[in-house]
């Protein structure tokens, strides 16, 4: 009895870690209609008390992007209250920012560069506090360079193999494809954004070819992808890509990659996709 009673808590205890989570929503860049943010502040449920704090780091114009993004804020949610953290130029210890950044119910990822982002943020308080608002049901969002950052391999964008190569890959070479450690807010789930407008179905094969195990996401412009849990939906304007578990997966002696099939599916606003959180 006193094991069942164990095991029943232990479950309750895993129910509400999973409960207790926030939302990510994950958007692929360009133009972001007013309806799209109204969904993410919709997700949100910002209260009276809530505010939202923009993180640009990733961004060449942090203050342009923050003013861009707070105009259209203001507009949907009149007395909304936003605030820019940029810890490119701040004390990344500075505790009164910190806890700010805890306790945010939106906290805004701008586009830019993920590496950039990243510099800034990994091995600080600022990594932690983004686990912790997250853990305490904030909604974590971000655009182009700020989905990115979503998943623990983060796709950096350079190439290992053909350096040569700018946005799109010449050949599926094998261990051609540089990762980096993003926020890892998706442990399980690789992300690629601006992906249909920039033809990155060979950056995200290879992605997929390097991991295997882990479900491949590319997401356009314009449209996000929603997640809650183990639970993803579209929202926006034009398509996410899902690719997962290739079969027969190998590298040929020059080192190309290749396999027999893989799970693939293209999906549009309101369906829910698998991911792996």
């Amino acid at each position: 009895m006193k094991k069942i009673a164990l095991i029943v808590f232990a479950c309750l205890s895993v129910f509400a870690a999973n409960a207790q989570k926030g939302s990510l929503f994950i958007i692929g860049g360009g133009e972001r209609s007013d309806a799209l943010m109204q969904q993410m502040l919709d997700v949100a449920a910002l209260k009276a008390k809530d505010y939202i704090i923009v993180l640009p780091m990733s961004s060449e114009v942090p203050d342009k992007g923050f003013e861009f993004l707070a105009t259209q804020m203001k507009k949907l949610k009149e007395g909304v209250v936003i605030k820019n953290f940029n810890f490119s130029k701040h004390d990344v210890n500075d505790k009164k920012w910190i806890d700010s950044l805890v306790g945010a119910k939106l906290i805004y990822i701008l586009g830019g560069d993920q590496n950039r982002f990243m510099k800034v943020v990994l091995g600080t308080p600022i990594y932690t506090a983004i686990h912790k608002a997250y853990a305490n049901g904030a909604t974590i969002a971000g655009t182009s360079a700020g989905a990115a950052v979503m998943s623990k391999y983060m796709i950096t964008g350079q190439h290992l193999i053909d350096t040569a190569a700018k946005d799109g890959f010449d050949k599926l070479w094998d261990k051609n494809i540089e990762f980096a450690q993003g926020l890892g807010l998706l442990q399980n789930t690789i992300i690629d954004q601006h992906f249909i407008k920039r033809n990155r179905y060979a950056r995200l094969i290879s992605s997929l070819a390097a991991h295997p195990e882990l479900v491949c996401v590319g997401i356009d412009e314009s449209t996000a992808l929603i997640v809650h849990g183990t639970q993803a939906k579209v929202a926006g304007e034009s398509q996410v890509i899902r690719i997962a578990n290739p079969k027969n997966l190998q590298r040929t002696t020059k080192g190309l990659i290749k396999f027999n099939q893989a799970e693939f599916g293209i999906f549009t606003a309101g369906d829910s996709i698998e991911i792996k959180p």
